[in-house]
């Protein structure tokens, strides 16, 4: 496995806020996008087959952020290497270019259907990027973390409380009774 390019406490991290969110047309379900701590890296740039594709649609390669929090991908990373989709037992991820074809740096704020494309080879092209739209299904297996040839997917459970905080939905669920196992 290549060392994992999020940091481990990106979204707790003082500097690190939301930007925006990604919709599901459910209502109900979102993955946030966060500020990109390494986003002066830009890993993808540095891929040809990204460079070649961009360039193709006239786009420029800029900042896009992490998205999602416990299912996150960095996007300033990923080169549409698909790895992620051919592990998932869930379909966590898909391309997000198959059901919208904008530019990736015009996500933030859009409202996706989940009907974009879910296997390896099935991205439109290399500027495709790897949308963890059904974050809410993941099942926390960490194969797509491991699979990953850039290192640009963290897995973290506990990164729910702070999707929740960033909502405004986070509950403390704090006891009201002393612990009648606990010894002095």
């Amino acid at each position: 496995m290549v060392d994992l390019v999020i940091p481990e406490d990106f979204c707790t991290s003082d500097e690190i806020k939301p930007i925006g969110k990604t919709s599901h047309s459910d209502g109900e379900n979102f993955h946030w996008i966060w500020t990109n701590p390494n986003a002066d890296k830009l890993l993808a740039s540095d891929n040809d087959d990204v460079k070649a594709a961009y360039e193709a649609h006239g786009e420029e390669i800029t900042p896009l952020g992490i998205h999602g929090t416990t299912v996150a991908v960095d996007w300033d990373s990923c080169v549409a290497a698909g790895s992620c989709m051919s592990v998932c037992p869930v379909q966590t991820f898909q391309w997000y270019r198959t059901e919208k074809d904008i530019p990736a740096k015009d996500c933030l704020g859009e409202t996706f259907d989940g009907t974009g494309l879910t296997e390896q080879d099935e991205r439109l092209d290399y500027s495709d990027k790897s949308q963890p739209i059904r974050e809410h299904d993941c099942t926390i297996c960490m194969a797509c973390q491991e699979i990953c040839p850039q290192g640009a997917i963290r897995i973290e459970a506990a990164n729910q409380e702070w999707h929740e905080k960033a909502a405004g939905t986070f509950v403390k669920m704090a006891s009201t009774s002393v612990n009648p196992h606990a010894h002095d």
